[in-house]
């Protein structure tokens, strides 16, 4: 009897209903950060949000300007202030609709070491006063930890990240079905590889598609 397929999710993160297969992992960076200077913080993903708070926190008083809905849940959960979230869950989109807010401000963008947005570049050029600062960064796990998923299993992408370590461990089982969480993630994708997008960018919409996949 062969083994049950399943719904994977390629990082640590436990979700019910779902197997990690942690193709990825957090590295937190310390830091030396003063954040009296600045008027507001800007969190592309609530892995900034973890990362500031094992640095300091006074991070908690300081108007926090959220991507989504995961990462605001993360920043209210640890005491934070919500100033803003997006409408859109995309990089860019994100800052074309905080920049009038921004401008003219100090601003801290707290971020990771690769970023595939033109977040920065577009609120610099609107006049928003931002410094950034790297705080983590996303590595590959070592293969030999990682246990090859079964036939006709559902893997979910929620990251660029997680296309490169997945397939730096495994090759593409052809009975397999591919999430991804959004445009940007399926831009990284092999051109091979058939796929599907969630409806909204997070990874519970993900998780509710691959259960009907499944």
């Amino acid at each position: 009897m062969g083994v049950k397929p399943s719904i994977f999710i390629l990082s640590e993160k436990e979700y019910e209903g779902v197997l990690n297969l942690p193709c990825i992992k957090i590295n937190f960076l310390k830091k030396e950060i003063e954040l009296s200077k600045y008027d507001a913080l800007i969190f592309s993903s609530k892995n900034g949000v973890l990362a500031i708070n094992k640095l300091t926190k006074n991070w908690k008083d300081i108007p926090s300007y959220s991507i989504g809905s995961g990462t605001s849940q993360i920043i209210t959960s640890l005491g934070g202030k919500v100033a803003y979230e997006a409408k859109n869950s995309y990089g860019d989109d994100f800052a074309k609709e905080i920049k009038k807010r921004l401008k003219e401000q100090k601003v801290l963008f707290l971020r990771a070491k690769i970023v595939t947005s033109n977040l920065n570049k577009i609120l610099l050029k609107a006049s928003v006063h931002l410094d950034e600062l790297i705080v983590y960064e996303t590595r590959c796990n070592d293969c030999k930890e990682l246990k090859t998923p079964p036939s006709n299993s559902v893997i979910i992408f929620s990251s660029p990240s997680t296309i490169e370590c997945f397939f730096r461990c495994f090759s593409w089982n052809t009975s397999y079905k591919a999430v991804v969480i959004g445009s940007k993630t399926a831009s990284f994708m092999p051109s091979d590889i058939n796929f599907v997008c969630a409806s909204k960018q997070s990874i519970s919409s993900c998780i509710e598609l691959s259960k009907k996949l499944l």
